[in-house]
């Protein structure tokens, strides 16, 4: 039997030579290799107990996966514009924290296409490869800008939603892998659509603003044994405990074969694990 008692944190994961997802789950100070647990039973206990991930103060609703109301308010982090990255008001002088902006904001940004639920842009910072990718399930993955920071990101991923989808179906994503796309065509047809966009943010930032790669394709095998037929999910301020035979991990989502849990959303609830 392995126990572990501590404060959720979203699982960490690395992606092998051979494209297989490998995780693990924090749990206070300790981590669980979950690859390894895949057909045994794992139960996830509650203790009615969250701290904030930023502060460590007691909450008693966690705000922005994993912080508490003042540190919601005032991290950049938790800003909106980490969600839309178009909204950026760095340049007006009104950012939460200068400095993070500049450490987190003012890098390399990735623009790309992915197959999680089906086709989708997305960004991502270039620290954040392959990492992205494997939290939002993506089964195929290609670069295809690199700008100079988030803001610019923001712009070509609104350019390029005009013609696909900005977000992931998460219930179809966790019912199995989408059929696999040719994501270079697409590349090929998608970038011609955008060139007076892409020329636009050139003539704002500089003709370096906007870089277009040619990249290969990443491909991700997560490791399921058995994806759900039908989407049930479980949730800590609902239940005090999620139990089950653990049949995949996928995304962020533990799959059981009693229902599906987001661990992300559950960062900073303190709860128990159980192996048996």
């Amino acid at each position: 039997m392995q126990t572990q008692v501590g404060a959720l944190r979203k699982m960490t994961a690395q992606l092998d030579e051979h494209g297989k997802v490998k995780y693990q789950l924090p749990i206070g100070e300790q981590q669980i290799e979950l690859n390894e647990l895949i057909g045994q039973s794992l139960t996830l206990t509650y203790h009615q107990h969250i701290s904030c991930c930023h502060c460590g103060r007691k909450t008693k609703k966690s705000y922005s996966q994993g912080f508490c109301f003042p540190c919601m308010q005032k991290l950049a982090q938790c800003d909106l514009c980490i969600m839309k990255p178009e909204t950026c008001h760095y340049e007006q002088g009104t950012c939460r924290e200068p400095e993070w902006g500049e450490t987190h904001c003012f890098i390399p940004h990735y623009v790309y296409l992915a197959n999680t639920s089906g086709l989708k842009v997305g960004i991502t910072r270039h620290t954040q490869i392959p990492t992205r990718w494997i939290d939002q399930g993506a089964t195929q993955a290609l670069p295809i800008f690199k700008v100079n920071t988030r803001l610019q990101s923001g712009l070509v991923e609104i350019a390029l939603a005009e013609f696909i989808a900005d977000k992931t179906n998460w219930r179809a994503m966790l019912k199995g892998n989408a059929e696999p796309i040719d994501l270079v065509a697409k590349s090929k047809e998608l970038v011609p659509k955008i060139a007076e966009k892409l020329n636009d943010i050139r003539l704002q930032f500089g003709s370096d603003a906007v870089e277009q790669l040619s990249e290969e394709v990443i491909a991700l095998d997560f490791p399921v044994q058995q994806f759900p037929s039908k989407i049930t999910s479980f949730n800590f301020d609902k239940t005090d405990a999620v139990s089950g035979t653990l049949l995949g991990i996928k995304g962020q989502y533990l799959l059981f074969d009693t229902g599906v849990i987001n661990i992300r959303k559950f960062t900073s609830y303190h709860i128990h694990a159980q192996v048996n």
